[in-house]
């Protein structure tokens, strides 16, 4: 029996009676054999005999001759480019221009709608101007009236029990009254002074020991009743406090009197 070459069918045709070397390999770019396929066949038997046996086009002619004819259809849509009767073509983004001879009108203007003017801020309310000397003011349960200051003194006492001041002591004159419903103490700790700058200063409780009158360092006051103290600051040598802070306690917000 006489074998023929038979090659598959997405290799290359060999030439007729052409017959493999034994040193003869298939290039890899022509790709596997299929499955089923016989590379030596009966060189007696018909030409169909040669196709592979089980293949899935043998397996599935119902399937392969649907594909063929969807395929068919496409191909003839496609080359006719589409009809009335086909889908409708997909829009593109170019921009229609009008013909020359049918211009568009110009478009308008927008009309501009006058708009009301911004209302203008309200001016703020000024400030409260701070009391004076000799002036009623308030904070807490205390009532207050300063009655006036004295600077430059550098020691306050006698001369066996005194205190010097680091620049100058300055001495405010406060009148406070409890305007509340119970006892409350007076602390001269608890008062500033501000030069015209702003500085602050403390008060020097520990010098109003040394004055005659030392009811300013800490007094207890009844609902009612008041009392004549002195506090004590210690300044620099020339300056002289434009203006007190008065409070009630340390969490107090405290109301501000001018000096002079």
């Amino acid at each position: 029996m006489a074998l023929r070459f038979n090659a598959p069918p997405n290799w290359p045709a060999p030439p007729v009676g052409w017959t493999p070397p034994a040193d003869w390999k298939p290039d890899p770019a022509w790709g596997p054999v299929p499955d089923g396929w016989q590379l030596w066949v009966d060189d007696s038997e018909p030409a169909e005999i040669a196709k592979p046996k089980g293949s899935w086009i043998n397996r599935h002619k119902v399937l392969t001759g649907v594909g063929a004819a969807a395929a068919v259809l496409v191909v003839a849509a496609i080359a006719s480019g589409g009809g009335d009767d086909g889908a409708p073509a997909a829009a593109d983004d170019t921009v229609a221009v009008a013909p020359a001879d049918e211009k568009a009108p110009p478009a308008e203007a927008p009309t501009e709608t006058p708009s009301e003017a911004p209302a203008e801020p309200a001016a703020p309310e000024p400030a409260p101007a701070a009391a004076g000397l000799n002036t009623p003011v308030r904070d807490g349960k205390f009532e207050f009236v300063v009655t006036g200051v004295e600077c430059g003194q550098t020691t306050l006492g006698d001369e066996y029990i005194n205190t010097t001041a680091q620049g100058q002591f300055c001495l405010v004159h406060v009148r406070a009254t409890n305007i509340g419903d119970k006892p409350q103490y007076f602390f001269a700790d608890n008062q500033k002074a501000f030069n015209a700058d702003g500085q602050e200063y403390s008060a020097n409780s520990s010098a109003s020991i040394y004055l005659d009158d030392a009811d300013s360092w800490m007094s207890e006051i009844n609902p009612g009743n008041g009392i004549d103290g002195t506090v004590v600051f210690d300044v620099p040598v020339g300056v002289t406090p434009t203006s007190v802070e008065l409070h009630d306690s340390a969490f107090s917000g405290g109301v501000k009197v001018v000096l002079g």
